[in-house]
């Protein structure tokens, strides 16, 4: 019997009742992870919600595409909030940034939104496993008895969490799987406003009635219906709910039927949205404020939609207090949906920009949030209409408040106009977000705030991460960032500890997997943490293996990364952590954390700065000064550090000597660095395999198998040291079989039926007992001795009667099989498979597998599709050198998609990495060719994601390597072979035309090591001009088409562009082409022709827009990887870092770093001037010929100034009283809202001003009527004096 499933959420006291009561949750589908609180939510629903507020996060990009995600236009949440009661009855607070009251509940969140919180869950779980495994392995130091109950509870824990991994990763395949699916718009809390009265109760078989209705919809056609619709609307004197839902019913069609907006008879519709927008009752004005939005097509509609008079119905909304949210949240999303029509940003008139502006300047609002958004959104694309309307101050407010939820957007529109020098006149200094290091170098400022300094970290990361923000700290000798280093001298633990991690995070350092336990203060030289050290970096990667020719995937990651190591060092980095690392006050975890950082900056100084940067780093001055022998005052914690220091940069050389970092094939050979590490290990093994006779006994007492059953008291790292050995020595292993029982209880520990092994919880800890079982089957394996006792052992007779009650057809069926899903996730038992793929990579092994049936007993279980996790448990752990290739070949192709795609990386290794031959029996280039033939085979199949892989995989095969497939072609070119074969097809004069007419550009495009914003940069895409300079051919058709001419003259003659978007893309496009070219030996010979490199450092240095510097900084970089192409930058004042042999590794820097960075600050004199004449200019005093008006208008202008407000407005109150027919005057009114527009109003000053005209005034105006009637109207209603705003 299966044991039970658990919550896969993290522990509380109401889960603890769960558990106790034995209610098991996991089918309630992924909602039913997303809280404490499970079992009051509401069924799980499939639907896709629009843009929810609080997850509104942008990334900018080019101008004129709008920030705004989701589906509907302008949507940042669909959810309207009813006036209601909550159901529990109690009243809900105002938590959270914005909106708390309109959060969505679990079903209405968008798959999205529930995607990521799985993946919350899961990395939560994931850490309390991590922890809990920790503890284990500390416990394992304490005494046996003393920790039996902590290991007890530590392991039911560890248990927990994987159960709970386990079913929450289930959940998000799920949750993935159905988002791919079509789905239907679900009833959420919209439709419950937009569908009902919330007074009255719920009608009987309302399901079926709306099935009904939505049948008839479906038979009946779409113009009918919105017609009938239309019609409805026209009955006066209903209840809200009645307009409310047809409303819905009419958003509902739009949704439907999308060309419908197309057609819309305007005149008609337009009078009905007008009466929704009029109506006294806020859900119905939010209801015609979703139907208007839904029915936008184009910027024509939009036209059509404003001079509907909605300009100053949305005015007035957005203005309202707060308890008509949701018609103010509606508005809102009404003007942002301006932003995702085309040109619909310029129909937002400046009476609504200032609006939002005051929106986002008001502290107390919950729209700030929001409305801070779309003002970001619109600065950039219309920057000046922004600037203008004073969209900057609340911009920049919320950076310096920094409670903004998403800070990486307010930086990303500053550095959005720094970028070029025309948008950078509309920053007032162009140091605005010097603020985020306030924060920091002031204690007095935000010392404070643990939330603010938090904020700021991830500003100053953000800013260091990009173009645009390298630049801004530049300025003063960066100023800036040497402040911050500074700062490490406060004492404020937080304030130092945020101040290393944003070394960490603009470092992009990986913290090793011994860092948590050297900064807790353990010793580096503890065995098993140096030991795991090459166990880890042997673990499979997926990175790019090296060429023949030992060349690396050219990364441009790590070049960044050397020009960023390099300013800081030069501002101080080194000294700052010697002086931390001597502190004796300080904290110890802080001073190992200073410490570790130290080490780490000095390997990477070592590795990617040139020796001039990099010389005097090595030998830290300030902190050896005092170790001297001729010092009088020598410390004793200096030299405590600087034996830490030298202990943490072994520890990362060895740690680095073992793994395979693409840097290690540019420092050293690679068969150098192979032969090392073989050398060390083949030494240590034969010294273990002659070990004596009376030494190994000892060791074999030593292992204490022999003194006790229980295997938590064995030495298992003596166990493993000695089965990779002295038992690889026949002798000795003929010892442990026939004079000790040393091998029989060790072999008999793995037997499935004593329940030792597959009992044992699966975690990083006992992950050793697999390591040793797959060790102690490839060593049996290697003599004749150890193959017979394997033969005649109990161990694979349980295991092959164990693997066939998988087997449907084999007649062996249990009712708690050994191989259950629980079991396979949370015991070692899934460790069998490992100690299978030993024995199948020989075989003597593979005949053991024929004589208990295992092989046919696979290929059933490869027919379960029900059970993945055994598939890939099989496949990933045989060798498919010998026998299983049908087996593997079966998966690719007869099993489903998640399957196929598996199997399809699993010959990664065999076609990237050919594998030695077994016994003379395979030759590794057969197995090499067997993996393509397959990977080709892959190509055709159904599915694109399994072509995108084998085609990624192929890549790889060939060494070197946007329809699927291109790159394939493209790799050809480096060899002259596969030249000659292209050539025949007519495929590079194709290519080449095709990229010299388009391509280019759509390769700085498509770049993703092309400058940007917060942008990761992997590994330079394949670029045609670089693969047909690899060979001669190839050289000598460039040599004859004359494009790198074509290439040299356009860098020589746009080199100043600034603005041109087309200009600035095409000099990109010829300067990624020119690095690629000069990157190649073969290729530099192509400047000596020109003066090109000249150019391209010009472009570096003097250059006014920074991502350009940025693109000729990298291509720079890829020309010095050339000798001749290094020799040329050298010439040109730039030093290149190189590695022990001399060769370029492709990093360059200037040879002052100052050069690189001296932009100029100064916006253009006239536009500057006029922005800021426009900002001191004195609102001018209106006139009107009608006296009142005339000091109406005097005293709505003097509002402006918060000195006059509350003199100002007890002036219009008083006026108001005594002349209450000025305020029924339209054209007042409209010279009222032109001020309006023209001036920055505070948002309570704004909803007062309003407040002073009658409501029949704004219906005059919307819907153009008479001023007779309007007085008529006035005449017979009491005029009431408005609430002057708060001072």
């Amino acid at each position: 019997m299966n044991p039970p499933r658990y919550p896969a959420s993290s522990v509380t006291p109401t889960q603890g009742n769960l558990f106790r009561h034995g209610r098991s949750m996991s089918n309630d589908g992924p909602n039913a992870v997303a809280g404490p609180r499970e079992g009051l939510q509401a069924p799980f629903r499939d639907g896709r919600d629009g843009r929810s507020l609080s997850n509104a996060n942008p990334i900018f990009g080019p101008r004129g595409s709008s920030l705004a995600q989701g589906p509907p236009p302008g949507s940042f949440s669909s959810d309207l909030k009813t006036m209601t009661m909550p159901r529990s009855g109690t009243p809900r607070t105002e938590n959270g940034p914005f909106f708390a009251d309109y959060r969505p509940r679990e079903d209405e969140k968008t798959s999205e939104q529930r995607q990521m919180e799985l993946r919350d869950q899961i990395n939560k779980e994931t850490k309390i496993k991590i922890g809990s495994e920790n503890l284990l392995e500390a416990l394992t130091s304490k005494n046996v008895k003393q920790a039996r109950e902590q290991r007890t509870r530590v392991e039911a824990e560890l248990g927990s969490s994987n159960r709970k991994i386990i079913e929450l990763t289930s959940c998000l395949e799920e949750e993935i799987e159905r988002s791919k699916r079509p789905k239907t718009p679900p009833r959420n809390r919209l439709s419950a406003i937009f569908q009902g009265s919330p007074m009255t109760s719920p009608r009987k078989n309302d399901g079926s009635s709306q099935d009904d209705a939505a049948a008839a919809d479906e038979s009946e056609s779409p113009t009918f219906i919105l017609s009938e619709i239309l019609q409805a609307l026209e009955s006066e004197g209903m209840q809200p709910d009645y307009y409310v839902e047809r409303a819905n019913r009419l958003v509902d069609l739009f949704k439907k039927y999308p060309s419908l907006k197309y057609d819309l008879a305007w005149p008609i519709f337009g009078l009905r949205v007008q009466t929704m927008l009029l109506s006294q009752s806020r859900e119905v004005v939010a209801a015609g404020y979703r139907v208007t939005r839904h029915a936008i097509a184009d910027r024509r509609s939009l036209q059509t939609i404003r001079r509907l008079n909605t300009d100053e119905l949305v005015m007035l909304s957005l203005v309202k207090e707060s308890k008509a949210n949701i018609e103010r949240e509606q508005a809102l999303k009404f003007v942002r949906a301006f932003l995702d029509v085309k040109g619909g940003i310029y129909e937002i008139s400046n009476t609504v920009l200032r609006t939002v502006v005051a929106i986002a300047e008001h502290h107390e609002d919950r729209l700030r949030n929001i409305s801070t958004l779309t003002l970001l959104e619109l600065l950039v694309r219309i920057p000046a209409q922004v600037v203008g309307a004073g969209g900057m101050a609340p911009i920049t407010q919320a950076l310096l408040d920094g409670n903004y939820p998403g800070s990486e957007s307010l930086v990303s529109a500053m550095l959005f106009l720094f970028d070029k020098p025309n948008d950078r006149e509309y920053l007032k200094s162009c140091h605005e977000l010097d603020a985020a290091f306030t924060v920091f170098t002031d204690p007095i400022a935000g010392h404070s705030s643990e939330e603010k300094l938090k904020a700021s970290a991830s500003v100053i990361i953000a800013l260091l991460h990009s173009w645009p923000g390298l630049f801004i700290v530049s300025h003063d000798g960066f100023a800036a960032i040497k402040g911050l280093l500074l700062s490490l001298a406060y004492p404020s633990l937080l304030v130092r500890d945020l101040i290393l991690d944003i070394v960490n995070a603009v470092l992009k350092i990986k913290a090793p997997s011994w860092s948590s336990s050297f900064l807790a203060g353990r010793r580096l030289t503890t065995y098993g943490r140096v030991a795991n050290l090459t166990k880890e970096a042997s673990a499979p990667s997926n990175a790019v293996s090296s060429d023949e020719n030992g060349e690396e995937p050219i990364s441009l990651n790590e070049h960044y990364t050397a020009l960023l190591l390099s300013i800081l060092v030069q501002s101080g980095l080194t000294q700052a952590l010697s002086k931390v690392v001597q502190e004796e006050d300080a904290e110890s975890a802080l001073r190992r954390k200073a410490t570790l950082l130290l080490g780490e900056m000095l390997n990477m100084a070592n590795r990617l700065l040139p020796q001039r940067f990099s010389a005097n780093l090595q030998v830290l001055p300030m902190l050896l000064e005092g170790v001297g022998f001729k010092a009088a005052n020598t410390s004793l914690s200096q030299t405590s550090m600087t034996y830490q220091i030298d202990s943490v940069s072994r520890t990362l050389y060895r740690s680095q000597a073992a793994s395979t970092h693409a840097f290690d094939a540019i420092t050293r050979p690679k068969q150098q660095t192979m032969a090392t590490s073989r050398g060390f290990d083949s030494m240590k093994q034969q010294v273990d395999y002659d070990m004596d006779e009376i030494k190994f006994r000892a060791a074999v007492v030593d292992t204490q198998i022999l003194n006790h059953a229980n295997f938590l008291k064995w030495d298992w790292n003596l166990i493993e040291e000695l089965v990779e050995g002295p038992l690889k020595n026949p002798k000795r292993l003929s010892e442990a079989m026939t004079g000790t029982k040393f091998l029989k209880r060790l072999l008999g520990f793995y037997r499935p039926f004593k329940y030792r092994f597959s009992d044992t919880l699966n975690t990083k800890l006992n992950q050793r007992y697999v390591r040793v079982g797959v060790s102690l089957m490839k060593t049996l394996l290697q003599s004749n001795e150890g193959i017979a006792y394997l033969w005649d052992s109990k161990f694979l007779r349980q295991l092959g009667e164990c693997l066939s009650q998988l087997d449907r057809t084999s007649g062996f069926f249990a009712d708690a099989p050994l191989f259950s899903n629980w079991r396979t996730s949370s015991t070692l038992t899934g460790g069998y498979f490992s100690l299978l793929g030993a024995l199948s990579s020989d075989p003597k092994g593979l005949q053991m597998f024929e004589r208990w049936h295992m092989i046919n007993i696979s290929y059933h279980i490869i027919d379960l599709w029900d059970r993945d996790d055994l598939v890939e448990l099989l496949l990933g752990n045989m060798d498919f050198t010998i026998h299983l290739r049908v087996m593997l070949s079966k998966a690719l192709t007869a099993s489903h998609k998640h399957i196929r795609i598996f199997s399809t990386n699993l010959l990664r290794k065999y076609a990237t990495q050919a594998p030695p031959s077994v016994n003379g029996l395979q030759s590794p280039s057969s197995v090499c060719e067997w993996a393509i033939r397959l990977l080709v085979t892959q190509l055709y199949d159904p599915e694109v994601e399994v072509s995108e892989v084998a085609v990624q995989i192929l890549e790889e095969s060939c060494h070197h390597l946007n329809n699927i497939g291109a790159p394939l072609l493209l790799r050809f070119l480096s060899t002259s072979l596969g030249y000659q074969y292209l050539d025949r097809l007519d495929y590079i004069t194709q290519e080449m035309d095709d990229w010299f007419l388009g391509r280019n550009n759509t390769y700085v495009t498509s770049n993703p090591n092309e400058p940007s914003l917060f942008q990761e940069r992997p590994a330079l895409p394949p670029h045609f001009y670089r693969e047909l300079t690899r060979t001669k051919e190839g050289c000598d058709l460039l040599q004859d088409s004359g494009h790198f001419d074509k290439f040299a003259s356009t860098i020589r003659d746009t080199w100043a562009e600034q603005e041109d978007p087309e200009l600035l893309m095409k000099l990109k496009g010829c300067l990624w082409a020119v690095g690629n070219i000069g990157s190649m030996e073969l290729g530099a010979s192509f400047l000596d022709d020109s003066d090109v490199v000249e150019w391209i450092v010009q472009i570096a240095e003097r250059s006014q827009v920074a991502t350009m510097r940025g693109t000729a900084f990298f291509v720079l970089g890829l020309i010095s990887r050339s000798l001749h192409g290094m020799e040329i930058i050298t010439e040109q004042g730039w030093v290149t870092a190189t590695d022990y042999y001399g060769r370029s590794i492709g990093y360059c820097l200037p040879t002052t770093l100052g050069t690189l960075f001296s932009i100029s600050f100064q916006p253009s004199p006239a536009h500057s001037l006029a922005l800021r004449t426009k900002k001191r200019e004195t609102p001018p005093r209106p006139m009107d010929q009608d006296a009142i008006h005339a000091r109406v208008l005097n005293l709505v202008t003097d509002t402006v100034n918060t000195v006059l407000t509350k003199k100002a407005a007890t002036d219009l109150n008083g006026l108001k009283t005594r002349h209450p027919e000025a305020f029924t005057s339209i054209d007042l009114y409209r010279k009222v809202r032109d001020i309006l527009g023209r001036y920055n109003f505070h948002l309570p000053v704004r909803r007062f001003v309003l407040d002073l005209f009658n409501k029949s005034v704004i219906r005059e105006v919307v819907l153009d009527e008479e001023d007779s009637e309007s007085e008529s109207v006035m005449t017979e209603r009491p005029v009431q004096a408005a609430r002057p705003p708060p001072v």
